[in-house]
């Protein structure tokens, strides 16, 4: 049965002024449009063919078959002809909605007028122009579309005497009409498994755009070479620890690390190499921890380890059996000769100190590390 475009993407306001899309989004809309104008040119035709078999009946002249086809896909054509030259994309609902469910109402109306003995084909029509236009036409649609059908079926049944019918005086009246009802549920049934196929393709769309928020938000504290916290993220949680500490009365203990010589690292082993020794240092950092520590990149090879509510001797204690750890592996692997080691500065919050307070104080404990040689422990 004849139709009107369903749009297949999110209606939006009809005005014009959109935002032109990408090359390759206009050439994808195309090719819907393109399948759903061909589909609507078959109903019409299928429309035809009933309405010949009306005709071979003696209902209505056997000019009406061919008029209504060739109306109907000339009207498509039209449609099609603006979808091509790229006028649709002007406007934010590129499926132009509004105006041609406006143009299949008023057409198919304009038929019931014309040849009333055949109205059931017409009235049937214009359920699935309605069905289809209103998938994804928004309230504001639905209500114009709503309107300018009812304004035509109230001239149609209320200014005129034309007798509508359903004709089923002859054997082949009655299947022209079967085949009406037959094709409508038909169509119907398939308006519904649209529906649902659109509704589970926007499911899937939501869950993607969920998964790629949630992968936005992840790389967002997440330092994409080392798989730590980022600063920004490893501060916040500083922050938060801090005040949690302040609030229960329990100490927070940072401990700032600097990898011993990582330029020299880059120089002689190249970055590739580096960028292998800041990826197997985290893995080992976390592999050593507390599911409660947290762990960041603080900038370049320094890294920042939280410590919530250890006090300054167990912290100053995990702080020298992961520099030992770290010393102690084969660094060999990555390149021949290749050493790695650490030096730390240790600090404990102190009542209402501030952050940067902490982090002060500790980055002094590490450049006492730092001058003392290298690869050691040092307590603020």
């Amino acid at each position: 049965m004849g139709t009107t475009a369903p749009p297949l993407s999110p209606p939006m306001a009809g005005a014009r002024g959109a935002k032109s899309p990408p090359q390759h989004v206009r050439a994808r809309r195309v090719g819907q449009r393109r399948q759903i104008y061909a589909m609507i040119a078959g109903c019409y035709l299928i429309d035809a063919v009933i309405l010949l078999i009306y005709a071979q009946a003696g209902v209505v002249p056997t000019v009406i078959a061919p008029a209504y086809a060739a109306i109907g896909v000339a009207t498509v054509a039209l449609w099609a002809s603006l979808s091509e030259s790229g006028f649709n994309d002007r406007f934010e609902d590129h499926y132009l909605v509004v105006p041609q469910s406006i143009v299949s109402m008023m057409f198919t109306v304009a038929f019931c007028y014309v040849a009333p003995e055949v109205s059931i084909v017409f009235l049937c029509t214009l359920y699935l122009v309605v069905g289809f236009s209103s998938l994804r036409a928004t309230p504001r649609q639905t209500a114009i579309c709503w309107t300018f059908l009812s304004l035509g079926l109230a001239g149609l049944f209320l200014l005129t005497d034309k007798p509508l019918g359903m004709p089923t005086a002859n054997a082949l009246e009655r299947l022209a009409t079967l085949l009406v009802f037959v094709l409508t549920i038909a169509a119907c049934m398939f308006l519904g498994i649209f529906s649902s196929a659109l509704r589970e393709s926007l499911y899937q769309r939501g869950l993607k755009l969920k998964e790629a928020y949630r992968r936005i938000e992840e790389l967002a504290e997440i330092d994409e070479l080392t798989g730590a916290l980022n600063r920004r993220s490893i501060m916040h949680m500083l922050e938060d620890e801090m005040a949690r500490s302040r609030q229960i009365g329990k100490p927070c203990s940072v401990v700032l690390i600097d990898l011993d010589w990582f330029k020299r690292i880059n120089d002689e082993h190249g970055h590739p190499t580096g960028d292998d020794v800041l990826r197997t240092f985290a893995i080992t950092m976390f592999a050593n921890i507390r599911g409660s520590d947290r762990f960041g990149r603080y900038g370049g090879e320094e890294f920042l380890l939280v410590l919530p509510g250890a006090p300054p001797d167990p912290a100053c204690r995990l702080a020298e059996r992961l520099r030992q750890i770290i010393a102690d592996l084969d660094w060999s692997a990555f390149s021949t000769g290749l050493q790695v080691t650490f030096s730390a500065g240790v600090a404990t919050g102190r009542g209402d100190e501030t952050t940067e307070s902490l982090l002060a104080r500790a980055d002094r404990a590490l450049y006492e590390s730092k001058a003392q040689g290298r690869n050691r422990v040092t307590r603020a």
